[in-house]
């Protein structure tokens, strides 16, 4: 826990990055490996996120973000994108895929299947999108505290057109609608923001 802990007191919301220091491959598959870890909902993972290196497409993307400095000189963007429906056939494929991962007969998943249908079936397109949303924040999460674990910069960020980051990653063709992203790479030396202290209010006033 006090690794982890460390590993929280040093990120921050990172506001310049290195470009010259993009993050390593393998850096960049252990924390792919971790953000799949994240708890959601049934399990289902409600969301796909899209990782964005081309320089080209981040120039697209940084227009889009108000022409904010991190979503280019980031060597890497995570855009999470939040599906607009869950079909009975996503949550069968889930259903299908535990079985195989358990070795139990798929058969013996039906009624946690009908379950999570029915739980489903009632709430139209906006109720979906806004729960798929919530969910892509858990994993968001997971990404920034295994981030700073893995001595990984990085910065999350609402401040874009979900509209046009959409349009420019092609994800209305794919179900998808972007909700937030975070930048990630290593910070500048010139980023005065590492050397501020963290501000929380004390956990005797968080926790009731």
């Amino acid at each position: 826990m006090s690794n982890l802990i460390s590993a929280l007191e040093w990120r921050y919301a990172t506001k310049k990055f290195d470009s010259n220091h993009p993050a390593s491959d393998a850096d960049i598959e252990s924390l792919k490996k971790a953000t799949n870890l994240s708890a959601s909902s049934f399990g289902l993972q409600p969301y796909r996120i899209v990782v964005v290196t081309d320089p080209a497409v981040k120039q697209q993307l940084r227009a889009a973000a108000f022409d904010q400095d991190q979503v280019t000189s980031a060597s890497h963007i995570f855009v999470f994108a939040a599906k607009e429906e869950v079909s009975p056939e996503y949550v069968n494929a889930f259903m299908r895929l535990t079985a195989d991962t358990r070795g139990v007969p798929f058969e013996a998943l039906k009624g946690y299947a009908d379950y999570i249908n029915g739980s489903l079936a009632g709430k139209d397109t906006a109720a979906i999108l806004d729960w798929t949303r919530r969910q892509s924040y858990i994993a968001l999460g997971t990404l920034l505290a295994a981030a700073g674990e893995l001595k990984l910069d990085a910065c999350p960020m609402e401040g874009f057109d979900p509209a046009q980051f959409d349009e420019i990653l092609g994800l209305p063709q794919q179900g998808l609608r972007s909700v937030v992203i975070a930048a990630v790479g290593h910070r500048s030396e010139a980023d005065d923001t590492q050397h501020h202290a963290k501000v929380r209010f004390p956990v005797e006033e968080m926790f009731i």
